[in-house]
């Protein structure tokens, strides 16, 4: 599958009525072959096509969103035709298939993981995506399920519906920093009323040197721990 950008440029030989209203630099689904349809009609890279189009007046006017937005959904394709299942396959068989993309997304090739951020906002485009194509009459089955929710702001509370794909953040203020080994075996060292290079620091003015000594060892014990 080929991701092009649209350009009217030379549609005067298009052998078309008049020129067509598609911003410019627009992206473009394009199967291999070339073709959007065949013997069953439209092929989904038509309402992929489509959805792209609309995003404009749907909340997404950004050039590089949409670009995003037509990548997201290619790689999801991309995926779903490696394994035999259809853009707009059953329910059954698309949920199987995010759960094989969400592993595949999570621990696959380093090259292809996503941290919880991007996959998250991957969700939420194809969630976008499968909304539009349900209301559309395109299909009757997406493969996300949900729940509902309560979303806070103030005081006031409002029930919301929460994508079950979605994995969780880290809040920033409880995220855990390490230091680099080399750094952390220093900061050791200083506990302990010790030089860079382990040998008693006749400087050091400290108390409590036996305690931070064991506390030093002991952290040091843990982190090698596998």
């Amino acid at each position: 599958m080929e991701n092009v950008f649209y350009s009217s440029r030379g549609w005067e030989d298009w052998d078309v009525p008049a020129k067509p209203a598609i911003p410019e630099g627009m992206p473009v689904l394009i199967d291999d072959d070339l073709f959007f349809e065949d013997v069953s009609g439209p092929r989904p890279t038509v309402a992929v096509n489509r959805w792209l189009r609309e995003l404009p007046t749907n909340g997404c006017p950004a050039p590089k969103s949409c670009t995003y937005y037509a990548r997201t959904v290619k790689e999801w394709m991309e995926f779903l035709a490696e394994h035999g299942v259809g853009l707009f396959d059953t329910r059954m068989r698309l949920k199987s298939a995010l759960g094989a993309y969400a592993v595949y997304r999570a621990t696959g090739p380093i090259k292809h993981r996503f941290e919880a951020s991007t996959w998250n906002q991957n969700v939420g485009i194809l969630a976008s995506f499968y909304r539009w194509a349900v209301d559309e009459g395109y299909t009757d089955a997406e493969p996300f399920t949900y729940k509902q929710g309560t979303a806070y702001f103030g005081e006031q509370a409002s029930q919301v519906q929460v994508n079950q794909a979605r994995r969780r953040q880290a809040k920033d203020h409880v995220t855990i920093k390490y230091l680099e080994d080399d750094f952390a075996a220093l900061f050791l060292n200083a506990l302990s009323g010790l030089t860079p290079d382990g040998q008693d620091d006749p400087r050091y003015r400290g108390r409590e040197l036996a305690r931070n000594a064991v506390a030093s060892s002991a952290s040091a014990s843990s982190s090698e721990t596998p």
